[in-house]
């Protein structure tokens, strides 16, 4: 690590987060910057090994919660910060130092909502349940759009998904309603879908039981 991007004492350090540059911006106690720097994530780690423990502000987003975990280890206090609070702290025409500056400042403010950091089982827990929320949400637009292919044949389906499951094959095995072979051809191959679709979303949900139980023990 060059001399100068060795930590000076700073009472808060804000970091801009990207892909692979995190821009760096100390500042002391009065509100004064004393280091601008720029690392690529290892010797960002290292510099916060360096540094002596502080406050250190970065705003909420991806790749936010495992930096925060890194540097808390290190004996720093992580202060995570929703985007849109940050914005009214950005002096100038934004840029990466800029950004960096302004998330220093807010997150020396008492009354700024923070995001909670977040255990590792608890991310687990949280990824889990969206992807179950968006499977759940894809199996209600699949059944919508095969109740509407039905229905331009003139075969209602009720409302309902478990209705909807029950009455669906019905309609398939019917010779005497106006499915074309096509039409019964998609829709069988729809119903296959949603078969897979909803054993996913009973693994994930196993899966949810099991974290949240790993968690309730520790």
């Amino acid at each position: 690590m060059a001399h100068r991007n060795l930590p000076r004492p700073a009472a808060v350090y804000g970091i801009d987060i990207g892909k692979n540059l995190f821009h760096v911006v100390g500042l002391s106690c009065n509100g004064t910057p004393v280091q601008k720097v720029r690392f690529r994530r290892v010797t960002l780690l290292q510099f916060f090994a360096r540094a002596q423990p502080s406050i250190v502000g970065m705003e909420s987003c991806a790749g936010s919660q495992w930096l925060a975990r890194k540097i808390q280890e290190l004996g720093h206090k992580v202060r995570l910060i929703p985007a849109q609070f940050v914005k009214p702290y950005v002096k100038s025409n934004k840029n990466d130092i800029i950004d960096a500056e302004a998330i220093a400042e807010a997150a020396t403010r008492p009354t700024m909502r923070l995001v909670a950091v977040k255990e590792e089982g608890q991310v687990d827990l949280q990824a889990l349940h969206r992807i179950r929320d968006q499977m759940v949400g894809s199996r209600t637009r699949l059944i919508n759009q095969m109740r509407a292919f039905c229905l331009e044949y003139g075969v209602p389906l009720r409302q309902g998904a478990g209705m909807f499951k029950l009455e669906l094959p019905r309609a398939l095995n019917d010779e005497g309603n106006d499915l074309l072979p096509v039409m019964r051809r998609l829709l069988g191959d729809l119903f296959a879908d949603l078969r897979r679709l909803e054993e996913r979303i009973r693994e994930v949900t196993k899966e949810i039981e099991a974290v949240a139980d790993r968690e309730d023990v520790t």
